[in-house]
């Protein structure tokens, strides 16, 4: 009983933590105050989101492929790349989702060249979990992750002081592929967090229940 009431309080958790994420992100999206590229390497916001503009290139880097990221019950990934903006620390922008053919065979991410003014919603990057952020390289020099580990990325894409936070561009620049500004792709929302609390809370309520009726029904007489 107190397992299912535990695992219920931490949905709860869960639920009031990414709402406020949407909170922040939608006052952001409401406001759209652009801020320096170079609040990106501001580990003190690490977690916060921010609207943010400049210009600068981007690096002769590989790019990086975010694997197992469903779009409309598709599979397929999300494509970074390393820009290096005129002020601030080099930061990971991310140029959207590209669905995988039944072969899984990655696609390829063409280099973008000259000066760009990029736009958009600085944030962390999607949160890790338990896999393996290990880079593996492609044929074409594409790295491949299972999580963005930015610290991993650091050393492979030779960035040491690679910002903490990653750039997610307007959708209404014509760059990259399909993308929106949907804080929480691939992962549960608020309500669905609330929906499993009811549910730990529902078990844990049932066991007391049981507990209840074995400890307190009589016991029939010996015949």
């Amino acid at each position: 009983m107190a397992l299912f009431a535990s695992l219920g309080r931490w949905q709860l958790d869960r639920m009031h933590q990414k709402q406020a994420l949407l909170d922040d992100a939608q006052r952001v999206l409401a406001q759209r105050r652009a801020q320096p590229l170079a609040m990106a390497a501001d580990a003190a916001r690490g977690r916060n989101y921010d609207w943010a503009a400049g210009e600068g290139v981007f690096a002769d880097a590989p790019a990086v492929l975010l694997d197992n990221q469903q779009r409309e019950e598709r599979p397929g990934v999300r494509a970074y790349r390393l820009f290096k903006p005129a002020r601030g620390e080099p930061l990971l922008v991310e140029l959207g989702w590209l669905p995988l053919p039944p072969d899984r065979r990655m696609p390829s991410i063409p280099s973008l060249s000259g000066a760009h003014r990029l736009e958009g919603l600085l944030l962390p990057p999607p949160s890790a979990g338990i896999a393996s952020a290990v880079p593996q390289a492609q044929a074409d020099g594409t790295l491949l992750v299972a999580a963005l580990d930015l610290r991993a990325l650091r050393d492979t894409l030779r960035a040491p002081m690679l910002a903490p936070r990653i750039l997610r561009p307007d959708p209404a620049l014509k760059i990259g592929y399909t993308r929106d500004l949907d804080i929480l792709p691939n992962t549960l929302p608020p309500e669905r967090h609330l929906g499993y609390a009811v549910q730990w809370f529902a078990l844990s309520a049932a066991v007391l229940a049981t507990a209840l009726v074995l400890t307190f029904r009589k016991k029939k007489p010996r015949r």
